[in-house]
């Protein structure tokens, strides 16, 4: 059985960005405690009245790091699978960080790829051409579960972002390394 693609969510799967998504909006005059997460970028500026052009020209691509491991986890999969990136981040920031990162998914799409609705499994397993039985999605909110299940795809929290609950429901993995563990475990 070869090994299954690697579909990520990337804020707060990846990569550790939720102060980096917080700056912007917070600059913009908004509080920190009505910025919400796990929904497309768009939609949550248009919900706090500010424009995402706005949003964008005050997102700093270059503080954002990976989570521990993440980096590691990428150099690895990159020998032994395809992975790909499904994020409801802005293009121009998703793919600045995924440059500075020298990271290099097969496919990445962002929230462009969506016409501005929540991302999807489906376009991405397209684009990679293979099916849903191929195909592991690893996400860190309800909203990238729902998009596994919507796609018929097999889902793993990344539980090393300390805001996934220790009870979630379904496969949580603690570290990235937990990844590559399933993945040789023929899962």
């Amino acid at each position: 059985m070869s090994v299954p693609v690697v579909i990520f969510d990337l804020d707060g799967t990846l990569i550790d960005s939720d102060e980096a998504l917080i700056d912007p909006f917070v600059a913009l005059g908004i509080s920190r405690e009505t910025i919400t997460f796990g929904h497309p970028i768009e939609d949550e500026c248009v919900r706090l009245g500010i424009s995402v052009d706005a949003y964008v020209g005050a997102y700093d691509t270059d503080i954002v790091e990976p989570f521990p491991g993440a980096t590691e986890l990428i150099d690895a999969l990159q020998d032994i699978t395809r992975w790909a990136v499904c994020s409801n981040k802005h293009p121009r920031s998703g793919h600045a960080e995924l440059e500075r990162l020298g990271w290099r998914p097969e496919v990445a799409m962002f929230t462009d790829a969506f016409s501005g609705r929540p991302k999807e499994v489906a376009p991405v397993l397209r684009a990679l051409g293979v099916t849903a039985g191929d195909a592991w999605f690893v996400g860190d909110t309800e909203h990238d579960r729902r998009c596994a299940a919507d796609a018929d795809v097999r889902f793993a929290w990344a539980g090393w972002n300390p805001r996934v609950p220790q009870d979630v429901s379904g496969l949580r993995l603690d570290r990235p390394s937990d990844l590559l563990d399933l993945l040789g475990n023929g899962h």
